[in-house]
């Protein structure tokens, strides 16, 4: 039984099909950018067959779904024979407010919900929501579920997710923290526990999920308890271009300084900061600790000092909350593939009883790995997320519980 899971921005769809009857085999993945643009670009990548590209303006989402269900069927580079092969539509959206502790199968009611969301996500919902009704006009008759970026977090107690402010703003506008990259914190934490033999129910665990986008998850018993991102994705770690945590008091003394607006505010804290911004080089890690290991750059070398110190800040924090660690996960672009990285935060914490095994670290890159010695209180794992598998199961467990 095949999924389709689509992941849609404001200005692409990320996809990929998957055989769900032959262990999540995956018979295609692909991408298309630049939606509304001129000269948009599908990159269709189907399982044992060559690249596909096209260059064609592509005007909307719907014109661009349905050039990604022409790629999975066409004779040369598709991978599958009819659109009837396909059981059901997975999608990916951004914020299920307090409505969604879990994943939903779409309906007029679902997709009412994810609409009052729209102002909780504004970039993000909206484009979620064209990949659905796009979907309903193609293939009406398959069955769609949404899966929520922030339904991981909803076991989070009041005492955790509230921010201190007048209560009724909570109350009439649902202010709160409801945090992110929840489909790859509860697959890595899974998957590590799986790989360790540790019983799901019965850990303190933090995961990190460090990309361009960044959050730290304290998980308890299976369960989130905290975790770093707030209201939107800018609270919390610094990243790429995000800010993290910032004193308000600041904030507003920049606006009026230097008489910024709330556009430009809002682009500030979320496209000029972070580790770009403190550098000056680049968004990427890559090219800031290229130029603060190799070019002595004072400020690439900050960017790392405070980037590796907010992390380090985050997991001790989170263990004092739990009362202690036992599991510590890296994943995401960063967390995968950085071993320096991965070796300069666990530097400090062997007070936990975390003891880092630098030989099974060194130029470990995208594999599933205990990195920490045997001996080891604290069990520190390498785990490639998969956000699409996640979406994908919970799309064939709920479709076939529907049916």
């Amino acid at each position: 039984m095949k999924i389709l899971v689509l992941n849609c921005g404001s200005s692409s769809i990320k996809y990929q099909l998957l055989n769900m009857a032959n262990n999540a085999e995956l018979l295609a993945k692909g991408i298309l950018e630049r939606i509304g643009m001129k000269d948009s670009e599908l990159k269709h990548h189907p399982k044992g067959k060559e690249k596909y590209l096209l260059i064609q303006d592509v005007s909307n989402h719907e014109v661009g779904i349905n050039l990604i269900l022409k790629a999975l069927i066409d004779p040369s580079h598709g991978v599958i024979e009819s659109h009837n092969e396909i059981f059901a539509i997975g999608h990916r959206v951004a914020h299920g407010g307090e409505k969604f502790s879990s994943s939903a199968v779409i309906c007029e009611q679902a997709k009412k919900e994810i609409e009052k969301c729209i102002e909780l996500a504004p970039l993000h919902n909206p484009a979620n929501l064209k990949g659905i009704v796009s979907m309903e006009k193609l293939l009406p008759d398959i069955p769609q579920v949404a899966v929520f970026d922030t339904a991981f977090h909803q076991t989070m107690p009041d005492y955790a997710y509230m921010y201190a402010l007048p209560y009724s703003f909570y109350e009439e506008h649902k202010i709160r923290r409801y945090g992110f990259h929840g489909t790859s914190h509860k697959f890595v934490f899974e998957t590590a526990c799986d790989a360790l033999f540790i019983p799901k129910d019965h850990v303190r665990a933090v995961t990190c999920h460090l990309g361009n986008g960044a959050s730290v998850a304290a998980i308890h018993n299976g369960k989130s308890v905290d975790t770093s991102m707030g209201l939107t994705p800018v609270e919390g770690l610094i990243m790429g271009t995000r800010c993290g945590d910032l004193d308000l008091g600041a904030m507003l003394y920049l606006m009026k300084k230097l008489n910024l607006d709330l556009d430009e505010a809002n682009s500030l804290i979320n496209k000029k900061s972070g580790v770009l911004g403190i550098s000056g080089v680049s968004m990427d890690m890559r090219d800031i600790e290229n130029a603060a290991w190799n070019e002595n750059n004072e400020r690439a070398n900050l960017a790392l000092e405070m980037y590796f110190y907010r992390i380090k800040k985050y997991i001790g924090a989170y263990s004092a909350a739990m009362g202690g660690l036992d599991l510590l996960v890296f994943t995401g672009g960063v967390g995968e593939n950085g071993p320096e990285t991965r070796e300069a935060i666990c530097k400090g914490l062997e007070f936990t009883g975390l003891l880092f095994d630098h030989d099974k670290n060194e130029g470990l890159r995208s594999k599933l790995q205990e990195i920490s010695k045997p001996e080891s209180k604290v069990k520190v794992m390498v785990v490639p997320t998969n956000e699409e598998l996640v979406i994908a199961n919970d799309t064939m467990r709920l479709v076939y519980k529907d049916k």
